[in-house]
């Protein structure tokens, strides 16, 4: 059969059929729970792909840009920090070079003149630390500031050499006579045959130019300071130390002129610094500015943030949306699946029911005129042993004879019940009043309930609408579910009968307490010529249900049985009010 190939196939032993509750949902199977898995996966994927291509594109271009942003920064910050440093020492070198060329060398040497100069290039230059005339052979002749440096030799100095080829010179950080970082800035002094005389010199602490450059910081970068060629550093760093003690790491000298930016990748650092070389025009010095990772910083992390939650938020929603959307399309296949299965059950067993009615019509017609002529011959042949005397054998032949009319009685039953069965009759509506007509059933059941000490409860609910329907068609349905019930108990059992209205139906439940039916038994239950009566004494032709089922649905009703093995079954009826 089609549904039992079906059933092998696909697993639909639970899906609703003509013999169970319309409104029982079946579970979902595993063909169901594969199918929305791979539905959920390929609408996640098809709806969060974009999504991560998106965010991975914003993260992309968004990093391009913050770069980007930070180069431009940093490049224009060591530009700015540049020409400021550059206008720093430009006007010392300018004071230095005013009073070199208005003052003869006698004056500079005399400390009544060296140090009213003193006090008005430190008003007008606050970092500058000390005055002094220094001779051609590197004796410091006069002084003016807060140490005692008068005769001091700078002959062997490093700078010295260089300041005295050079008409403006500047040095390189060193520690000197006081230990403390500072570099020197030096005018020559010349005679009127351009001869040198000496030098004007001024020294500032590194401390100065610290507080200076530290005055020009801005967001742009996380550490400032300058060095030398040789890497050494001329002003305190934030990263790599002290001025004079400590060496900065230069790989490669930058270019002169335009800010040089380099990436260094630091193996104890997780992201690459970024950083700015500038040189100072007419110094050894090479200002360094150090950004610590290209996206390190407020705006990066504050767009991390927005872009976690909103991916976090979308992935969230879209997935339980999918989810949703799965298990509603899901349930929607599962449904019409399930309808599907019904009808073909239905059609099946109809089809099944209208072949067996041909097929029963065909032979009880052809069965009725050999049991017609048996009969006859037997109740000739025992009207014959009535009419003739005793014989040794003749109480033998007259229980045989009495055999076979009551096989023929029974197989005339039988050809009766598959009239019954193939025959269409139409349905005649009439008013019925249910509970009127199962008292009338019960009424023929009377004698079988008493004999076998069957208890009878009738639950019949009172004021239930009047029905149309075919009143005897409702007969032989309530008749053959009754007799089941019976035949189902042992001595003593019990049946009971129950009305109620439910919505547009009236429902009648028939139950007993009998052996009930197996799970395999119920499959089959409805099916023509399927009977549990074989080892019984009054054997069925397995017609009955058959019938029943075949009626209920002509009168716009329906039937289903429920029934647990050891404690009984219940019939349920619905029937249609309209």
């Amino acid at each position: 059969m089609i549904l039992n190939k079906l059933e092998k196939t696909l697993p639909i032993k639970n899906i609703p059929r003509p013999d169970q509750d319309a409104a029982e949902k079946p579970p979902i199977y595993p063909r169901y729970r594969y199918f929305r898995r791979t539905l959920v996966l390929i609408m996640l994927a098809v709806t969060l792909t974009p999504l991560i291509v998106t965010v991975t594109l914003s993260f992309y271009q968004y990093g391009n840009l913050l770069r980007s942003e930070v180069r431009n920064h940093i490049r224009w910050n060591a530009q700015s920090t540049q020409k400021t440093v550059s206008f720093f020492l430009n006007e010392i070198v300018a004071g230095l070079s005013y009073y070199a060329s208005e003052y003869t060398c006698e004056q500079l040497t005399d400390p009544l003149t060296l140090g009213p100069i003193f006090v008005r290039l430190k008003k007008k230059n606050p970092g500058l630390v000390d005055l002094s005339l220094v001779d051609q052979n590197g004796f410091q002749k006069t002084y003016a500031g807060p140490y005692n440096l008068v005769g001091r030799d700078y002959s062997k100095s490093d700078w010295f050499p260089m300041a005295i080829s050079h008409e403006i010179f500047i040095s390189h950080a060193f520690l000197g006579f006081r230990d403390i970082p500072h570099f020197v800035i030096t005018v020559s002094k010349r005679t009127p045959n351009m001869g040198v005389c000496g030098l004007l010199k001024a020294s500032i602490d590194s401390e100065t130019i610290d507080k200076f450059i530290a005055a020009t910081k801005t967001e742009a970068s996380d550490d400032i300071f300058l060095i030398n060629n040789t890497g050494n550093l001329q002003t305190t760093s934030r990263f790599y130390g002290k001025a004079v003690s400590q060496s900065f790491p230069l790989a490669n000298l930058p270019n002169r002129g335009d800010v040089t930016l380099e990436t260094f990748k630091d193996k104890t650092s997780s992201e690459p610094e970024l950083r700015a070389y500038a040189y100072i025009e007419n110094t050894p010095w090479i200002l360094v500015l150090v950004k610590k990772g290209y996206t390190y910083g407020k705006s990066w992390s504050l767009f991390k943030n927005q872009m976690h939650v909103i991916v976090i938020t979308s992935i969230v929603l879209v997935t339980l949306v999918v989810f949703r959307v799965a298990n509603v399309l899901v349930e929607r296949v599962r449904q019409g699946d399930a309808a599907r299965e019904v009808i073909l059950a239905e059609a099946e067993h109809t089809s099944k029911l209208a072949s067996i009615g041909r097929l029963a019509a065909g032979v009880a017609h052809e069965i009725n005129n050999p049991l017609a002529i048996i009969d006859q011959k037997a109740g000739l042949m025992q009207d014959l042993m009535e009419m003739s005397d005793d014989f040794h054998y003749k109480a033998k032949f007259h229980e045989q004879i009495t055999g076979v009319q009551n096989a023929v009685s029974r197989c005339k039953v039988i050809t009766h019940r598959l009239l019954g069965f193939a025959r269409r009759m139409d349905v005649t509506p009439e008013p019925v009043m249910v509970n009127e007509l199962l008292r009338e059933v019960l009424a023929f059941l009377d004698k079988e309930i008493l004999y076998r000490n069957i208890r009878l409860e009738l639950n019949l609910h009172e004021n239930l609408p009047t029905i149309q329907s075919d009143r005897g068609q409702l007969q032989q349905v309530f008749l053959n579910i009754i007799n089941n019930a019976i035949d189902a108990l042992e001595t003593e059992g019990m049946v009971r009968i129950s009305t109620s209205r439910q919505e547009k139906f009236l429902r009648v439940d028939i139950t007993d307490n009998g052996c009930g039916i197996p799970p395999e038994t119920m499959k089959h239950i409805f099916e023509p010529f399927f009977t549990t009566k074989a080892n019984k004494e009054h054997k069925g032709t397995g017609l009955g249900l058959s019938i029943t089922y075949g009626l209920v649905n002509k009168l716009g009703g329906t039937i289903s049985v429920d029934s647990t093995v050891g404690q009984g079954t219940t019939f349920t009826v619905l029937l249609p009010i309209g």
